[in-house]
């Protein structure tokens, strides 16, 4: 199955998405903001990121296209 790296700064939110895609069979990691984000997905390439558009630190729109010009070919999935 793939990878999914899950960025939101809500825990409840990632807590959320992490147990229902773990429960259709995909392995995931979380991240509480852009930062971080960018940083996991460096040490381990997901197969798709969901990101969350407002979060403190790097907002959404930044890490998505911080994410592009350095992984053009990553797959992401923005949510708000």
């Amino acid at each position: 199955m793939a990878t999914i790296l899950v960025v939101d700064d809500d825990r409840q939110v990632c807590a959320l998405l992490k147990q229902a895609l773990e429960d259709q069979g995909y392995t995931v990691d979380c991240a509480a903001n852009g930062v971080e984000g960018i940083k996991e997905y460096r040490n381990h390439p997901a197969d798709l990121i969901i990101l969350d558009i407002l979060m403190p630190e790097k907002e959404g729109l930044e890490t998505i296209l911080d994410l592009r010009r350095e992984f053009p070919q990553v797959k992401i999935i923005a949510m708000s």
